[in-house]
């Protein structure tokens, strides 16, 4: 009966044909398209509100790149630059001095950091300005001797007050990175006849750095926009400049707008400057770097092209 069945079979039978190609649907989502359009709209309306508001924007252009704006903001790049350079030293020394087994290292260390974080910048930067209360002289022998009103100028008030608060939080920042990186990389360096100090420069920095990277990209961009508080200690920045044109010219609100729009500018800079740093310290942690923003649009406007050929 099978051989009969087969025997019938045979001839009729056809081949069967290879899988039916599956057509994908892209997924619609029109949540996205309502947020996109709620958010357009609340936009326009904030613009529309500023426009009809009683601000004379056309004063914002007519100084945008005033000599004095483009001075306060090399003052404050300037400011931002030596004050994250003093933070940066300073926290490393800091978290060292917090790891070391000397007890009183650790504490001199904890107690920096303690004070250093636990008051307002700009208390910081008016006490620095008026320690001539307890100290009226500086005196460093034959090296230097000076009033302190003398002594401490605006430019080293900010220095000090931004950068030495910025070490406390950096010191926290390196102590992370360094507890981050695992304790056999510092027993096969001493193993392998390492010093402390080597130890630390050739294997335990170079991998902590990409903990330590981001956090402190956000430091620099924070310490850009911190720098607008030593305008209270007479230090000429960027703000300040703003706040002295705005007296003048007599549109104070409209120099507001125009300093917050250097400070955008800025930001941004650093904020993509960033990311590269970033990027740069991640290849050894992740089988595939993350896109750059140029890759990111460029794939954006291949997807875009690809459908719109398919359709």
């Amino acid at each position: 009966m099978t051989a009969d069945i087969d025997k019938t079979a045979g001839p009729t039978s056809t081949p069967p044909s290879g899988p039916e190609a599956i057509k994908a649907i892209p997924v619609r989502h029109y949540g996205r398209y309502v947020s996109a359009v709620i958010a357009i709209a609340i936009l326009v309306a904030i613009i529309y509100a500023f426009g009809q508001g009683k601000i004379n924007w056309h004063a914002v252009p007519s100084y945008f790149f005033d000599d004095r704006i483009i001075k306060g903001v090399g003052k404050t790049l300037l400011l931002t630059v030596l004050s994250m350079l003093i933070g940066i030293v300073g926290g490393i020394v800091l978290a060292v001095m917090r790891l070391s087994k000397n007890p009183v290292t650790s504490s001199i260390s904890w107690f920096y950091i303690w004070f250093f974080r636990g008051t307002p910048v700009l208390v910081q930067l008016f006490l620095w300005f008026n320690l001539g209360l307890v100290f009226e002289y500086i005196d460093l022998g034959p090296i230097y001797k000076d009033y302190w009103s003398d002594f401490m100028t605006p430019l080293l008030t900010a220095l000090l007050g931004l950068g030495l608060n910025e070490a406390a939080y950096m010191a926290e920042i390196c102590r992370a990175g360094l507890l981050a990186v695992d304790e056999g990389q510092t027993e096969a360096a001493h193993a392998l006849g390492m010093s402390h100090g080597r130890t630390l420069r050739r294997i335990i920095i170079p991998q902590a750095m990409r903990v330590i990277v981001p956090p402190t990209g956000n430091e620099v961009i924070n310490m850009l926009k911190t720098t607008s508080l030593v305008a209270a200690v007479q230090y000429p920045e960027l703000f300040r400049y703003a706040q002295d044109i705005g007296q003048v010219s007599g549109a104070p609100v409209e120099m507001y707008f125009l300093a917050a729009a250097w400070y955008l500018i800025m930001t941004s800079v650093l904020s993509v400057g960033q990311y590269y740093i970033e990027r740069y310290y991640a290849r050894g942690s992740s089988r595939s770097l993350p896109p750059t923003p140029w890759q990111k649009v460029r794939a954006h406007l291949t997807t875009f092209s690809s459908r719109k050929v398919t359709a």
